[in-house]
C-alpha cells in the first residue's frame, strides 16, 4: 500500500502534537519533519516528537535538515550560498548535519535529507571534490547509526547527482526525489531523471512546476497536476523500480490557502493511486 504524507515544519515553538494530529486527521500516514533552526535539536523537543508519534501513529519518513547562513533560491547567488558546495559555509553546515543525525537517532528516524547545493558538473572542480569529502565524512558517521543520507534533487543534473553518490561510495546514500525541482531549476525532466538515478529514490517531495523562462530566476511552482512533472507517469515508474517509500506532499506556493492546496494534492494523488489499482 502506498503511503501518503505531508511535509511538516518544526521549530522550537512548534506544537508538534497539534501538527501531527492535523496531518493524521487529513488521512496522512507519514510526514517529513523539516527543521531549519538548530535550536530545535534538544532532548525536550525529541521527547515531544516521540510522544506525538506515539499518540497519533504518524510515521516520520525523513528528517529534512536545514542549515545556517545565507541562502538565495535563484541562479545568481544560489551557487554561492546554498548547501555544502560553497567552501565558506561547508564545515559549519557539515557540523549542523552531524547534529541533525544525532537528533534523528533520538526520534528513531533513519533518513536525513537536505539540499547539498549546486554540485559542479566537472568532477575535477575543487568544490566537487571538497563536497564529496565532507559528505563521505557525514555518511560514515550516519552509517554507524544505521542511517541513510538523502540528496534532494534540483540544483544539479541527474548524472551529476549519480556521479556524486558513486564518488562518495558508502552504501547508505539515497535520494529525496522532488518531482518539480529538476523542472524549476531547468536541470532535467523529472520522469526521465528516474532512468538515471531511480534506484536510489528513498523518499519524495510531491510538487509540480514549469521550466524557467528567465535566465536568472527559477521556474514557477504550480498546483499538483498543473505543471510539467507528469505525476501519474512518475508513480508508474517508481512502481516499476520497486519503490516502497512515502509520497510526501510539499506545498511552497504563497498567497493561497495552503490547507486547501494540500487537500487538493491529496485528492489528486489518491485518484492516481486508485486508477493504477483498478488498471492492474
Amino acid at each position: 500500500m502506498r503511503k501518503l504524507g505531508v511535509l511538516i515544519h518544526c521549530s522550537p515553538k512548534t506544537d508538534v502534537l497539534a501538527e501531527f494530529s492535523k496531518a493524521k486527521n487529513f488521512g496522512m500516514q507519514t510526514c517529513q519533519l523539516c527543521i531549519w533552526n538548530q535550536a530545535t535539536y534538544t532532548d525536550e523537543k525529541a521527547a515531544e516528537i516521540n510522544a506525538a508519534c506515539e499518540a497519533t501513529g504518524l510515521e516520520i519518513s525523513t528528517l529534512w535538515a536545514g542549515w545556517s547562513g545565507p541562502k538565495e533560491w535563484n541562479f545568481t547567488y544560489g551557487p554561492a550560498t546554498l548547501g555544502l558546495v560553497p567552501p565558506a559555509y561547508r564545515m559549519q553546515r557539515l557540523a549542523e548535519l552531524h547534529q541533525a543525525s544525532a537528533f534523528a537517532a533520538r526520534i528513531k528516524v533513519r533518513q536525513i535529507a537536505t539540499h547539498v547545493g549546486f554540485l559542479p558538473e566537472n568532477p575535477d572542480d575543487p568544490n566537487f571534490t571538497g563536497t564529496v569529502a565532507a559528505l563521505r565524512n557525514l555518511a560514515a558517521a550516519m552509517e554507524a547509526r544505521g542511517q541513510y543520507f538523502l540528496f534532494e534533487t534540483g540544483q544539479e543534473t541527474p548524472v551529476t547527482m549519480l556521479r556524486t553518490i558513486e564518488a562518495i561510495g558508502t552504501p547508505n546514500l539515497g535520494i529525496n526525489f522532488d518531482t518539480a525541482n529538476l523542472i524549476l531549476y531547468g536541470k532535467a525532466n523529472s520522469l526521465d531523471a528516474l532512468d538515471i538515478f531511480g534506484k536510489y529514490v528513498m523518499d519524495t517531495h510531491l510538487k509540480d512546476g514549469l521550466y524557467p523562462t528567465d535566465g536568472m530566476k527559477l521556474g514557477r511552482q504550480v498546483p499538483l497536476g498543473q505543471g510539467r512533472a507528469n505525476i501519474p507517469a512518475i508513480v508508474d515508474r517508481l512502481d516499476a523500480l520497486g519503490y516502497t517509500g512515502a509520497y510526501t506532499i510539499e506545498c511552497e506556493l504563497r498567497g493561497d490557502d495552503k490547507i486547501a492546496l494540500i487537500r487538493d494534492a491529496q485528492a489528486y494523488m489518491l485518484k492516481i493511486f486508485e486508477q493504477i489499482a483498478t488498471s492492474t
